[in-house]
């Protein structure tokens, strides 16, 4: 990034000048480039699709974890399965076969920059066997995509900005935690732009760089199984085959004070996709090389379409768990 700007931009929508630190038009109101985040719909009010189906079965309330109080079913809620896409960077996250909602989210940002097109993404995984996962998920992808987009507009350097989304998000989940105990979730962030790729993880959320040669894993799991391969304890198959294969050894969440993010810089050797998923996608097909192979070339024109196609793959295979797939082609088309 060049140093931190302070010229004026047109506003998209009127033209008129708005500082690249504002998150609003003053002349006509428009928010500048806001993210988008897989929170559902606006004013989703839940419904049994099964009793509504039945003129004759009584009306059913739904209760606080999402059930039929009328006929025992799990409801299906807008965030089960959400698509998001702003053309230049896109994702999907889906709540799978096997569990009763999505406990993943992802927040993307596409804004404009004094060195150009920038896209943002940020993809949290619920840990299951904390309170309200669902909640820590969506309350750290929203406060860290603030953070990731505010910096970027102004030039900051992403990788101090990565580190700062981090601490940001870990804050917001402090703030959820209750007397039921500290919501928790898993962590994965990336900045894209002319220069390259800021990755920022904590946990087994990855991000991977997907090319037809040269297709590789841009992050290492703060699990266990990474622990005993790196140790060299255990065979990177043996490990992810154990009981231990998926416990984590860093998270964000009130019951974690001090987590560590790794932050790295990755310049592409040409033209690719960035993927950035939960473990619910890479439990099915953790190879680069294979990702790659089933990712492009679509990737690289349609990623929303290939991000959908990653999860069905997920889903097909069995989808024990929940699934998160955003896709950003490099280098970056211009809006």
């Amino acid at each position: 990034m060049s140093a931190r700007a302070t010229e004026d931009m047109p506003c998209p929508a009127c033209g008129q000048p708005v500082g690249v630190w504002d998150g609003f038009c003053e002349a006509c109101g428009t928010e500048l480039t806001p993210p988008v985040v897989s929170a559902g719909q606006p004013g989703y009010v839940p419904q049994c699709p099964v009793c509504a189906a039945d003129p004759d079965a009584p009306p059913g309330a739904i209760t606080a974890d999402g059930y039929c109080e009328s006929c025992g079913r799990k409801v299906p809620t807008s965030r089960d399965h959400v698509d998001l896409d702003l053309g230049v960077i896109a994702g999907v996250t889906d709540r799978g076969q096997r569990h009763s909602r999505n406990e993943d989210a992802m927040a993307l940002a596409a804004p404009r920059t004094p060195d150009g097109p920038v896209a943002l993404a940020v993809a949290c995984d619920g840990v299951s066997t904390s309170p309200r996962p669902d909640e820590a998920s969506l309350a750290a992808a929203q406060e860290a995509v603030r953070v990731l987009l505010t910096s970027a507009r102004v030039g900051d350097d992403m990788g101090e900005a990565s580190m700062a989304a981090v601490r940001a998000a870990a804050h917001a989940l402090t703030r959820v935690a209750g007397p039921d105990g500290a919501p928790a979730c898993t962590y994965a962030s990336v900045v894209v732009g002319a220069d390259g790729v800021t990755v920022c993880w904590l946990g087994d959320s990855r991000v991977y760089w997907l090319a037809d040669a040269d297709a590789a894993c841009l992050t290492r799991d703060d699990s266990l199984a990474a622990e005993l391969v790196a140790n060299g304890v255990l065979a990177e198959k043996d490990a992810m085959a154990s009981p231990q294969a998926h416990v984590i050894t860093q998270w964000l969440g009130a019951d974690f004070p001090d987590p560590q993010p790794h932050v790295a810089h990755f310049t592409p050797p040409g033209p690719g996709v960035v993927l950035v998923c939960s473990d619910g996608l890479w439990n099915y097909v953790p190879e680069a090389a294979d990702l790659a192979m089933l990712a492009l070339p679509a990737a690289l024109t349609s990623p929303l379409d290939a991000a959908a196609a990653l999860v069905k793959v997920a889903n097909d295979a069995g989808g024990r768990d929940n699934i998160t797939a955003i896709l950003v082609p490099f280098p970056l088309r211009t809006p």
